[in-house]
């Protein structure tokens, strides 16, 4: 009988069920969108390209591993990517070889090339040996033979310009070599750029004497991969060797894979999670609008002897059926959703474009399912209170605003705010992005729930205050004066969302920019160079910069990052030799001038300390042992550590420096750039040009998440404004049977808005600011303060009041004119 009766009103009450569905709508495409990354990152494999023709395929192990003891005789292993690419000794692919189950193995040496009009990222050098891994077969001209021939794959030759014939400059760690085109291969790689070298070349320029980087193996039994392990296991001096065969070939390939799966599951895990949250405050807010509007509908079944749980139950079905159809819907244009959030990835670099996005009907039912709970869930909430009101004193409830917050209700908010001072508080201890993003996000939600919960009260107060001034306003002043106090729970639900958007925003966008903030002031007051020169420089162009009459300290930097244990830190590598004339890296403790190859320099905040002894795993997997023999205070902007150059080099994918700090007397930016004209792409730089890239993709990212989930607040803004408008009918035909015009109805909604705006401005801006400032406190480790650029900040608060007012324009138009029709 109440599903029938819930049909019924559903039919009757279109435009509180419209707004419901949109509510929920918008709720499960987003998360639907952000669950299909998750599951991406999960679940996605990352195809082959070089080595799509060898079934097995050799290398190091691209893991650190460690044993943590649980206790009572437990272990735990556990395991973390390496940076880069790890290598294996050459003499392994003869003993491969040897195998009778083996017919054939292929080697492979990688380094970095950079032609010009070539990719700038992923363009591999290699030797013509390897070929056979990828089927690679030429098009056109022949295989390389002398130091100077180089073979293209056909998608780097189309984008370089480079026919067989042509001549090029290619950028190598070792130097800037003349280069001539033989030859271009029938295949192309979607996914990076490949010069092929011959192969006694390429194994000079990789400079790993007696390794190799991979073994392919083609085999001429089925126990070939069995064979192969089973010689692994009894070959000592390979321990970290591993065999990759089927799907697990393409991490090998792209060593930085297994961090972009990371970064999308952490990426689709914290969108969809705040997604979620936020979905589950604007439904509540939404469902609780709607139901208030319908105090006079459940008086008058309360008063014919409907129970309360009739009552709950009639809502509850209500909100089923809502949510079955939008969750469904909803669900359903997630996957166009996700889709295009992966695509957006991938443009920004932050995953690979051989790693494609995963279609799954987890997110689909888990979006539909999250979305129909949160919609039954809020609905039973909300009619709680109505529900409970005697039948007798039913329709009097009916006529007026509650006097005051059920017990229950303020219980939650005081809990809900003592638990977001605790995640403000916390934000002051977490020193990594990757652990204070999520609770930035948790903690500005929880102060919007305190709103929800509490935002009668608050709303009260406020329009106390702002009453006083708006009755001086004449006609339109005072009428929203008066409507403000007495519609105190309608206000509060517009003011929850608006203040969500705004301090959403200003999180999001002002996170990212209080640290670049902190690290360039950082970087600016620690590079005490003349010039910095780059990127990715070459050994001969570094000398070739010292030999400039005049220059006395040239320090090379190269960036990388390392394990000390299974953590990551961040690197800096750089020649001590006069690291002082161009670096100040603010040192608290110990002298930075003792570092060479066996110690290192380290960050103030992460618990080193002065002689202790570290043990660190390189870039490639090499294990080596530091002492710390200085502590810095500027490690936001220099990086956790800081080593010596030579011991970092040999273990990096790109040994290319990324920049050259240059210091000397009477020098000049048209000496430096003369000396660099056997190198093109090189120049004379701005400071920290070298990390603006990196600042450039993390802002964009950070705009995608603020664009996805601001829209869907916005959408919860507008809708809630005009539920809370459209149901005003029959106040605003009072006010007109009282002599108002429209017009002055139309100042008294004008008034209210700003009113609204103005208290949501207020209250957001207060939660951005605590928020942002113990973020600050945590990640600079109290060294800088928030960093909100005024026309961020501007945009922000034009965006609210843009979404207010149309939300309050519309929809009264709307309803102003059948009330004109109505009369």
């Amino acid at each position: 009988m109440m599903l029938g009766l819930a049909l019924s009103t559903l039919r009757h009450r279109r435009a509180g069920s419209a707004g419901a569905f949109v509510a929920l709508f918008c709720a499960a495409a987003l998360v639907c969108g952000c669950g299909t990354l998750l599951v991406t990152g999960l679940t996605g494999t990352v195809r082959p390209e070089r080595y799509a023709a060898a079934p097995i395929v050799v290398s190091g192990d691209q893991n650190v591993h460690t044993v943590e003891d649980k206790g009572k005789g437990r272990v735990k292993e556990k395991a973390k990517p390496l940076a880069d690419r790890a290598w294996v000794p050459a003499v392994l692919a003869d003993r491969i070889k040897a195998l009778p189950s083996v017919k054939a193995v292929a080697t492979e040496v990688t380094f970095p090339v950079l032609l010009p009009g070539g990719p700038t990222d992923g363009s591999w050098g290699h030797g013509w040996e390897s070929a056979p891994l990828a089927g690679l077969t030429l098009a056109s001209g022949r295989a390389p033979a002398a130091p100077d021939e180089v073979v293209l794959d056909a998608a780097t030759a189309d984008r370089a310009h480079l026919p067989p014939g042509a001549t090029t400059a290619a950028r190598t760690a070792s130097g800037t070599l003349a280069l001539r085109v033989v030859g271009v291969t029938a295949q192309r790689f979607d996914s990076q750029g490949a010069v092929f070298f011959s192969s006694d070349r390429a194994r000079l320029l990789a400079g790993h004497e007696g390794l190799v980087g991979a073994i392919g193996v083609f085999p001429a039994a089925p126990s070939a991969a069995a064979d192969v392990r089973a010689l692994l296991a009894g070959f000592p001096s390979v321990p970290a060797a591993v065999v990759r065969t089927g799907d697990d070939r393409g991490p090998l390939e792209f060593p930085g894979a297994a961090g972009a799966r990371v970064r999308l599951v952490s990426t689709g895990a914290v969108l969809a999670g705040t997604s979620l949250l936020v979905a589950l405050l604007v439904v509540v807010g939404t469902f609780g609008l709607s139901i208030q509007q319908r105090q006079r509908e459940i008086a008058v079944l309360r008063a014919v002897a409907a129970t309360g749980r009739q009552v709950r139950r009639m809502i509850g079905g209500e909100a089923l059926v809502v949510g079955l159809a939008a969750g469904t819907l909803g669900a359903i244009a997630g996957l166009p959703l996700g889709d295009w959030l992966h695509g957006r990835f991938v443009a920004l670099d932050v995953i690979p474009a051989n790693l494609p996005v995963v279609h799954s009907p987890f997110p689909v039912f888990a979006a539909a399912a999250a979305t129909l709970l949160s919609g039954w869930g809020a609905a039973r909430i909300s009619a709680r209170r109505a529900a409970a009101v005697r039948p007798v004193e039913a329709l009097g409830e009916a006529e007026l605003t509650p006097p005051r917050l059920a017990w229950t209700r303020t219980g939650a908010g005081v809990l809900a705010a003592a638990g977001a001072v605790v995640l403000t508080v916390l934000l002051t201890a977490l020193h990594s992005d990757q652990a204070a993003t999520p609770v930035c996000f948790i903690t500005v939600l929880l102060w919007c729930t305190v709103f929800a919960l509490l935002g009668p009260l608050l709303v009260g107060v406020g329009t106390a205050v702002l009453g006083l001034p708006l009755r001086a306003f004449r006609v339109g002043g005072y009428l929203a004066a008066h409507s403000l106090r007495a519609g105190a729970h309608r206000l509060a639900s517009v003011v929850t969302p608006l203040t969500l958007l705004i301090a959403m925003a200003c999180t999001i966008l002002f996170t990212g920019t209080t640290v670049d903030h902190a690290a360039t002031a950082q970087r600016d007051g620690g590079t005490v160079a003349d010039f910095v020169v780059g990127p990715r420089v070459p050994a001969t162009a570094a000398r070739a910069v010292a030999a400039v009459p005049g220059v006395r300290t040239v320090t090379r930097v190269l960036h990388t990052r390392v394990r000390d244990g299974l953590t990551r830190r961040s690197v800096q590598a750089v020649t001590p030799e006069g690291l002082s004339d161009t670096l100040d890296l603010g040192i608290t403790a110990g002298d930075a001038g003792q570092l060479a190859d066996g110690t290192a320099a380290a960050a103030d905040g992460l618990g080193y300390r002065l002689g202790q002894r570290i043990r660190l795993t390189l870039a490639d997997g090499t294990p080596t042992e530091v002492t710390v023999v200085a502590l810095y205070g500027r490690g936001l902007g220099f990086g956790d550590l800081t080593l010596a150059h030579h011991l970092v080099a040999a273990h990096v994918d790109v040994p290319l420096d990324d920049e050259l700090l240059v210091r000397g007397d009477g020098l000049t930016r048209h000496a430096l750039t003369a000396a660099l004209h056997g190198d093109p792409g090189l120049g004379v730089l701005d400071r920290a040009a070298a990390q603006a890239s990196q600042t450039r993709v993390g802002a964009q990212v950070g705009y995608v998440t603020l664009g996805l989930i601001t829209t869907f607040v916005a959408v919860a803004v507008l809708n809630t404004l005009a539920m809370s408008i459209s149901d005003r009918r029959q106040e605003f035909a009072a006010l007109a049977l009282t002599g108002a015009t429209r017009r002055q109805i139309r100042r008294m909604l004008g008034w209210e808005t700003a009113t609204t705006l103005a208290l949501a401005t207020v209250l957001g801006l207060a939660v951005a600011l605590a928020v942002l400032t113990s973020y600050a406190e945590g990640i600079t480790r109290g060294t800088a303060g928030v960093s909100a650029p005024t026309e961020g900040l501007a945009l922000v608060l034009a965006g609210a009041a843009t979404l207010a007012a149309v939300g309050t324009w519309l929809p009264a138009r709307t309803t102003l004119r059948s009330l004109r029709r109505r009369s």
